[in-house]
């Protein structure tokens, strides 16, 4: 499949996505339902995201200090306080 043929049918395909969510918003009798499932899931992806994140940041372990890098670190706080004078 060329890629503008997948692009013609994701344009389609969203458009009547579209179309779609715009009747059952406004038209159906079920847009009550339709928007509470619509903000549900919406604060769901939200924090299912932040969750991941969080797991992320929670089990990854800390990076190893780089050697040496302190005393790179304390000349280039030397040199920039001598520039200074």
């Amino acid at each position: 499949m060329s890629d503008k043929t997948l692009g013609l049918l994701l344009l389609i395909g969203s458009v009547v996505g579209i179309l779609l969510y715009g009747w059952l918003v406004f038209l159906s009798p079920w847009s009550f339902l339709v928007i509470q499932i619509t903000a549900f899931a919406g604060i769901a992806l939200l924090l299912g995201i932040l969750a991941w994140i969080g797991y992320t940041l929670a089990s990854t372990p800390p990076p190893e200090p780089i050697p040496g890098l302190e005393q790179l670190e304390s000349q280039q706080t030397g040199t920039q306080e001598e520039k200074k004078q």
